[in-house]
């Protein structure tokens, strides 16, 4: 797990984006998307490694760090033969498209109709093993399955780069050498411990690896042999190790049975959309009394207390969300992901589909429209204390009184209409 972007392909706009920065969990997996079209996701058709004089300096010189580190000689020396310079996997790291999207945009390809038919064939197809997993951890099959859906299509895009030689180029060579050198020592242990061969060892360019992409430190704290054959193989074509590694990370990141990650609601008119705040938690009951009720018109159920998300401002859906919602979160911390996560498992146990309307006459802001946002707001006199491109709290706050000024509601999304309305 880890906090900064490793596989930044998938930055989304406005209030997505928001809290994806603001409230991401300091040991999220993967705090950024990157896209679901498979074509986009499919690994190159082969590696790009070159000769590179540096490079082999390098590896003689990390050599005795990951000795020091507790990794053997020999499994060094035999993990490295015929690893060389990947320049396929630098150009991923440096040419990382910002490609934006909306989250009703994303949640059209996170919860299409065929993820929702592929998420049922897989849980039909591995009910049994599933429902072990489930009677161990405590974590649902279905959540299990979605988290599979949209990390490798249920295991149809796992990734075929070798690990070893990518995280090797990416420590000599990427913009994160350090952090990349670290997963790349985690690694070499993994194929201490056996659970692997370095030849089968294969996954992403940027190290993710498996049916539900782990990293190498993720896949030391998590994953768990459920076969009992003495590996924790999570590359294999059997998912199942993969599967209950998922379930055991978040159990262990706090999941509590039962508890949705969140329920669709409908908001009063008039609603103060000050409340729509993660740090503002009521019972259903209370929020009931301020008119957020179920799409039944009826009060959610008592699942314990609830924030107010408001994923497109006031114009779209709204959910009340539980602890389960921060819990997806660790694996993934851009509300888009969770939301998929979510809704998708509920999709696949036979719920229905979002009720609330999107915006689909708006757009995701670019990144360079972001700043343009966060400059003609403080020279309107609504301070955002950075312009950096990142719809963070202030930005909302300064958002919001921008929208009281002008008469407009002020829910604090960060969109193309509001920056028209700015210009």
């Amino acid at each position: 797990m880890w906090k900064n972007k490793y596989w930044v392909v998938g930055v989304l706009s406005a209030a997505i984006s928001t809290s994806a920065t603001a409230n991401a969990p300091s040991q999220s997996l993967r705090p950024v998307l990157r896209p679901l079209d498979p074509a986009l996701t499919a690994p190159a058709p082969q590696t790009v490694a070159v000769s590179n004089k540096g490079f082999q300096r390098w590896i003689n010189g990390y050599r005795g760090r990951a000795i020091s580190a507790g990794v053997s000689a020999a499994v060094f020396d035999q993990a490295f033969r015929g690893v060389q310079y990947n320049s396929d996997v630098i150009q991923r790291d440096r040419n990382q498209s910002e490609f934006t999207k909306t989250i009703w945009e994303y949640l059209d390809s996170a919860v299409s109709d065929t993820r929702i038919k592929n998420g049922k064939a897989a849980l039909k197809k591995h009910r049994r093993t599933l429902q072990r997993i489930e009677a161990h951890y405590g974590v649902e099959k279905a959540v299990v399955v979605a988290v599979w859906g949209l990390e490798s299509n249920y295991g149809t895009y796992r990734g075929n780069t070798p690990i070893i030689e990518a995280l090797a180029t990416l420590a000599y060579d990427g913009r994160r050498g350090k952090f990349f050198e670290q997963q790349l020592t985690a690694a070499l242990k993994i194929l201490q411990n056996g659970d692997v061969s370095a030849r089968n060892m294969t996954g992403s360019w940027a190290g993710a690896m498996g049916h539900t992409q782990f990293i190498p430190t993720s896949y030391q704290s998590f994953a768990v042999d459920f076969t009992g054959d003495g590996k924790r193989d999570i590359w294999s074509e059997d998912p199942t190790d993969a599967l209950a590694s998922t379930a055991a990370y978040l159990k262990r990141s706090g999941w509590v049975s039962g508890q949705p990650w969140g329920v669709e609601v409908k908001l009063p008119r008039g609603f103060n959309y000050a409340l729509a705040n993660r740090k503002i938690k009521k019972s259903p009951a209370e929020w009931a009394r301020l008119g957020v009720v179920g799409i039944n018109g009826r009060s959610v159920p008592n699942h314990g207390t609830a924030s107010l998300l408001l994923p497109a401002g006031g114009q779209g859906a709204a959910f009340l969300i539980f602890k389960n919602f921060a819990v997806i979160e660790r694996y993934n911390a851009a509300d888009a992901y969770v939301i998929g996560v979510g809704h998708l498992s509920d999709r696949i146990e036979g719920g229905s589909a979002i009720q609330g309307k999107w915006p689909r006459g708006d757009r995701a802001l670019t990144f360079k429209e972001r700043k343009e946002l966060q400059r003609r707001l403080t020279k309107a006199g609504f301070d955002t204390q950075k312009v950096d491109g990142k719809i963070g709290p202030l930005t909302i706050e300064a958002v919001r009184q921008y929208q009281r000024s002008v008469g407009l509601e002020p829910d604090g999304y960060a969109s193309l209409t509001l920056l028209k309305t700015l210009r």
